[in-house]
């Protein structure tokens, strides 16, 4: 996945629940020219300010260790 990905998502989810940038904005508490950039893939995103974006539109993020890393992902 890329940050172009990512901005991908979060524009298609956006528009499907009917939120312009600004409503997704105030609900996630992040400002319009942060949703902007993100929607367009902007690289050097915050991770904080990115999780928030997807929270606030229902999005789940699952990040699993390569196979044979070991351990306990939820560790």
């Amino acid at each position: 996945m890329t940050p172009r990905d990512v901005g991908r998502v979060v524009r298609e989810t956006r528009r499907a629940q009917g939120l312009r940038q600004d409503q997704l904005a105030g609900a996630a508490g992040v400002g319009v020219r942060f949703v902007v950039e993100l929607e367009a893939g902007k690289v050097t995103a915050r991770l904080g300010k990115v999780l928030a974006v997807l929270t606030a539109l229902g999005c789940t993020l699952r990040i699993e260790p390569p196979a044979g890393a070991g351990g306990d992902p939820r560790a």
